[in-house]
């Protein structure tokens, strides 16, 4: 049986939510809440958009709180962000990047309010050399997504 980390980002509790719909359908995993210091954002979301949006600009991503768990232990992880301007929140870039050497497989599901244009591509790129598997909206049909990925 495959082991599963759900390591996910929320701003508003809708993406961890989604996440915790994810636990409830999976035997054998684990999750990772990925959290950034408590003054790297607003509780406006459109300041938090806008110092999202200076973080891309200037390549200066938030750093992680939380220590990133040994993934060489799990088959698959399961990223989940809310879309911020069509991208995934700023601290999933931090945690693709320090999960690089990662040999396993990744897939992100995520939650938007308006357009998600740009978020697959843009999280693949994030990803880099990561085996990345089709990503998921919202909380419908997660158990058709999680059969795809097997």
């Amino acid at each position: 049986m495959s082991k599963v980390l759900i390591a996910t980002y929320s701003w508003s509790g809708k993406t961890k939510s989604v996440a915790q719909e994810l636990v409830q359908m999976l035997d054998h995993v684990d999750t990772y809440e990925i959290e950034v210091p408590a003054d790297t954002f607003d509780h406006d979301m459109y300041q938090t958009d806008e110092i999202a949006t200076a973080q891309i600009k200037h390549n200066q991503y938030p750093e992680l709180i939380n220590e990133i768990p040994n993934v060489d232990q799990y088959d698959l992880i399961l990223v989940g962000s809310p879309v911020w301007r069509g991208a995934p929140a700023t601290p999933v870039h931090t945690f693709l990047e320090k999960i690089q050497n990662y040999s396993g497989k990744v897939a992100s599901f995520y939650t938007d309010a308006g357009m998600a244009n740009g978020y697959e591509e843009t999280f693949k790129q994030w990803a880099g050399k990561l085996n990345v598997l089709p990503a998921h909206e919202g909380s419908n049909n997660l158990t058709g997504w999680l059969r795809k990925l097997n």
